[in-house]
This record gives structure tokens, C-alpha cells and sequence, in this order.
């Protein structure tokens, strides 16, 4: 722990790249979807298309993002830096974060969908899901800034 605990200005930093390259993916694969479900004929070239997007963004982007996410964001919790009797912001933060993990589970479960020509989803639907990343966005920012508690 000790020896993470030096290390914990370049954990942070990677930590929040990482985090900012999931987040940039939790915004843009819902509004991907929303276009999609609203314009791409299933076997259209668009569809093809979006199909492309989604998974490569999913692949490429999300996925290693979030993993490093959490990889770098458990590291600082085992560093030493948190003391998980008085620092209680931890908790909505970390409780935002699982929330944001079964929501890009969701969005790789409906880019499945989408590849397969199986979306039940409508555009609107969307539309409001891709709300939900923002709000876990503030919760996260307020807890780990402000530290209201």
C-alpha cells in the first residue's frame, strides 16, 4: 500500500483519463443508438454502418476505458488515500460508479441487439437514457470536489 501511496498523482491522472474516455462513450453510444433506431432501415448500408460504430466504439473505447477505470480507481482506493471511516463521500461515489458499469451493460447488451437486427428500443427511449450518464457525472464530480460529507 505504501508503495502506491507515490505513485498516487499518476494513478489519479490516469484515473481520470480513463474515466474521461468512458464517460465520452457513455454519451455517444446512446445518441449512436437514437440516430440508428431512428433512421437505418435493418439491412440498410446506414444500418451496416452504425453497426460498425457501435461495436468498434464499444471495443475499442468503452470497454478498455471502464476497465481502466476501475483498475486505476481501485488502486487509489487500496493506496492508502481514502480512510473509509471518515471519508463517507467514497460511498455515493463508488455506489455512481457501479451504476455507471451496469448502465454501459446495458448499452453492450443493446449493441448486441442492434448488430443482430433484434433493437426493441425506440429512439425516444434512448434519448432518455442518454441522460443517465450525466446525472451519475455530477454525483461523481460533487463527491470527489465538494466532498460534502
Amino acid at each position: 500500500m505504501t508503495a502506491l501511496i507515490h505513485l498516487y498523482p499518476w494513478l489519479k491522472a490516469a484515473h481520470v483519463i480513463s474515466m474521461v474516455a468512458w464517460m465520452a462513450g457513455l454519451f455517444y453510444l446512446p445518441r449512436l443508438f437514437v440516430y440508428h433506431a431512428e433512421t437505418a432501415e435493418t439491412g440498410s448500408q446506414l444500418d451496416e454502418t452504425f453497426r460498425v460504430m457501435e461495436a468498434r466504439l464499444m471495443r475499442v473505447i468503452m470497454r478498455p476505458a471502464m476497465i481502466a477505470t476501475w483498475i486505476f480507481g481501485l488502486a487509489l482506493l487500496v493506496s492508502g488515500a481514502v480512510d473509509f471511516r471518515n471519508d463517507l463521500w467514497i460511498y455515493p461515489k463508488l455506489i455512481a460508479v457501479v451504476a455507471l458499469t451496469g448502465f454501459h451493460e446495458w448499452l453492450a447488451g443493446r449493441q448486441r441487439d442492434f448488430a443482430t437486427g433484434r433493437n426493441r428500443v425506440s429512439g425516444r427511449s434512448y434519448r432518455i437514457a442518454n441522460e443517465l450518464p450525466t446525472l451519475a457525472l455530477v454525483i461523481i464530480v460533487v463527491m470527489v470536489i465538494v466532498r460534502p460529507f
